[in-house]
């Protein structure tokens, strides 16, 4: 596999506490426009450099922690996790505010102070010839043993006014739009209350349901990921931890095992899919950390834990090949994957922190490795940008990397 280090350009971008041996949440995002590459940072700040010297040219404060950017139009839009739960635009030219909405205003203000319990703006789905934004909110909120999860999808406007919501007591976790950009997939990650369907599709027009879909399964944990490709929807399943393609009026083309329980020595075994990319027949999925059926602890690792497979139309293998960490999120373009891969807690090795990436059709394409975690990704014709967060295991006290966003390219 090739490997390119030579050909990043690193801008530290100040403190951060480490990660451990565990993966965090969402700390930082980066995004790829035209001619910058905008940051989000854990502590607010967002600024965009720009994308040849990686010089700053603009720096704002979001409301919240800026998990979750998107490009529409000339405007930059940010949506973190926060007590008011804010999505907000600003100009891409200058950073000055557009215009502001406060999610917290249709899933509840949060019950407590508690990282968890702050509003999140989690996912944005983007019709760049509308201009239209489509955005994910969530809260939770957790009483004894009841748990609760309110959330929103919104359809917003250039301006930020709000064509429709969808409204449920579920969590959502990946949007995605047709390529026809007539309907949006919601896939939802937890159910616990009414709402009952691992995904949604709504009309994009309107937010009225299409049709929905569900592995069928036990416990409140249904969906990781949705992509859209071709008129069909493949879709990662939490619940059987299977991948599935789903035809446009819903019924099931096929469906894979992917990190289904497994027995390993006298375990029982498996691992998420977290995440799932279509294109032009072919569909991704990427897996994450092993996990026993009994209790949360195990030195064992599943067969096909932290790997991305990728299969043809038919559902026949292509290819697979170790991503050897956790994944937090896929940057994406054509057949480009890039894999932000970070700490694998189990084998806590920082010869797995690498930024990785593969070609939808022939596999493994090239990796980028780095002393920290990555964390964040973003990928743009031959142009990729990522985040470092630097990681210190909890047996070896040693700090590795530093808080960074670097900007090159990776290929083969």
């Amino acid at each position: 596999m090739a490997e390119h280090t030579d050909r990043f350009e690193r801008r530290p971008l100040g403190e951060i506490e480490s990660a451990g041996s565990r993966q965090l949440w969402a700390r930082s995002s980066v995004e790829l426009t035209d001619d910058a590459v905008v940051v989000g940072q854990w502590d607010g700040t967002v600024t965009a450099f720009d994308r040849g010297s990686l010089a700053p040219r603009w720096e704002l404060t979001h409301p919240g922690r800026p998990a979750s950017l998107a490009v529409v139009d000339d405007a930059l839009v940010v949506g973190g996790r926060g007590e008011d739960g804010t999505v907000a635009a600003y100009a891409l030219a200058s950073g000055d505010r557009r215009w502001i909405l406060d999610a917290a205003t249709d899933v509840g203000r949060p019950a407590t102070d508690r990282l968890f319990d702050l509003p999140s703006v989690l996912a944005f789905a983007v019709d760049a010839e509308a201009g239209t934004l489509y955005a994910a909110a969530r809260r939770y909120e957790r009483d004894g043993d009841q748990r609760r999860w309110h959330s929103v999808v919104y359809a917003l406007e250039s301006d930020g006014a709000v064509r429709w919501r969808y409204e449920t007591d579920a969590s959502p976790i990946a949007l995605s739009l047709a390529d026809e950009r007539d309907r949006l997939a919601v896939g939802y990650n937890r159910c616990a209350g009414g709402h009952n369907d691992g995904v949604v599709v709504l009309d994009a027009a309107t937010g009225e349901p299409d049709w929905t879909w569900d592995p069928g399964t036990d416990g409140d944990r249904r969906v990781g990921d949705v992509s859209f490709a071709d008129g069909a929807l493949a879709v990662a399943s939490h619940g059987d931890k299977r991948g599935y393609v789903l035809e446009a009026d819903g019924t099931e083309r096929w469906g894979v095992d992917l990190a289904i329980e497994t027995d390993v020595g006298d375990e029982t075994l498996y691992a998420y899919p977290n995440h799932v990319y279509a294109n032009d027949g072919r569909v991704a999925f990427v897996t994450g950390n092993t996990y026993p059926v009994d209790g949360r602890a195990t030195a064992s690792h599943h067969p096909n834990e932290h790997r991305i497979a990728a299969f043809d139309a038919d559902g026949d293998s292509l290819w697979d090949a170790s991503v050897r960490g956790f994944v937090h999120e896929l940057a994406t373009e054509g057949d480009a994957i890039v894999a932000p891969c970070a700490q694998n807690f189990r084998v806590r090795d920082p010869r797995t922190h690498a930024l990785r990436r593969f070609d939808l059709a022939a596999g493994e394409d090239g990796q980028h490795r780095i002393d920290g975690i990555v964390t964040a990704a973003a990928v743009d014709d031959d142009l990729i940008a990522e985040i470092e967060a630097p990681v210190e295991y909890h047996d070896e006290g040693r700090r590795h990397g530093e808080y960074a966003v670097l900007v090159g390219t990776c290929f083969a």
